[in-house]
């Protein structure tokens, strides 16, 4: 149950900014196996000069349409696994036009302690939901 934030320089269309997503999503499903509605993203777009992303000294520019993005899931996954998957995110926004250098990726693990999926419960330690496998 990954629940992915967007952030974009405004100036995409709402169906692009729908793309993004999907792609986003689709990738995660093909490399976690997650269930098709475990789908929780926020995409938030900014005025330009809101998104500071420079190249951490990688020596390449990134663009104004560069894409930010924070998953932020239970912990246990492999460094093989997660490498897959941002592999798999930059292979689906590129085949939507985002160039490589533009894909920014954050990753933050946690356990399933740490999830409400309403009503004030944490449903995965009150038996609601199972604790998906790895």
């Amino acid at each position: 149950m990954p629940l992915v934030r967007i952030d974009v320089n405004e100036g995409r269309t709402p169906s692009q900014l729908g793309d993004l997503s999907k792609r986003i999503h689709d990738a995660i499903l093909a490399e976690y196996g997650i269930p098709e509605r475990d789908y929780f993203h926020i995409i938030t777009e900014h005025p330009a000069g809101q998104i500071v992303a420079q190249d951490a000294g990688l020596g390449f520019e990134r663009s104004s349409g560069v894409v930010m993005i924070q998953i932020f899931t239970q912990g246990g996954r492999s460094r093989e696994a997660k490498q897959s998957l941002f592999a798999a995110i930059a292979g689906g926004l590129g085949e939507i036009g985002v160039a490589g250098e533009d894909v920014f990726l954050g990753y933050v693990e946690n356990s399933a302690d740490d999830w409400s999926f309403g009503f004030g419960r944490a449903q995965y330690v009150t038996g609601e939901l199972a604790v998906p496998a790895r």
